[in-house]
C-alpha cells in the first residue's frame, strides 16, 4: 500500500464559524458524525472526489502545543511496522495507537521537526 495522504483535520476555536467560512469560501459540505462539533468534510465531486476531511474542535496532542494548520493522516499497510520506523528514525509517537470502529487503527506521530502526523491503518472492506 502506497503512503498516501487519505485524510486531514481543520482544528477550530469555533467549528462554525469555520463551517460557514469554508462551506462559502471552498464549497466543501459537512456532515455530523461522531461526537458533538465533529464534522466530515466532502471536499469534491463524485468524478473528483479529493481528500477526506474532518472539522473539529481545537485540541492539544502535544501538551502545550495546540493544532493549528490542517493536521494530516496518511495512509499504511501496517500501523505496527510505522510506530517502529517512527521511533528508529528519530520521531516519537505522541499519541499510542488506537481503533475507530469502522475506520480503523491510528496514531499520531512528532517528526524530527516538530510537526505532528497522523497515520493509520484502515479497516479492509468487507
Amino acid at each position: 500500500m502506497p503512503n498516501n495522504l487519505k485524510h486531514f483535520a481543520v482544528h477550530a476555536d469555533d467549528v462554525n464559524r469555520a463551517r460557514t467560512f469554508y462551506e462559502k469560501v471552498l464549497g466543501w459540505n459537512f456532515t455530523a458524525w461522531g461526537p458533538p462539533g465533529f464534522f466530515l468534510i466532502k471536499t469534491g465531486t463524485e468524478e473528483d472526489p479529493g481528500v477526506q476531511g474532518a472539522l473539529q474542535q481545537r485540541r492539544e496532542i502535544v501538551e502545550g502545543k495546540p493544532m493549528f494548520g490542517f493536521e494530516c493522516t496518511i495512509g499504511v499497510s501496517s500501523i505496527d511496522e510505522t510506530i517502529a520506523a517512527v521511533e528508529a528514525h528519530g520521531g516519537r509517537v505522541v499519541m499510542p495507537k488506537f481503533t475507530i470502529p469502522t475506520v480503523g487503527t491510528l496514531i499520531v506521530f512528532e517528526d524530527t521537526e516538530g510537526n505532528v502526523v497522523g497515520a493509520r491503518q484502515y479497516e479492509e472492506k468487507q
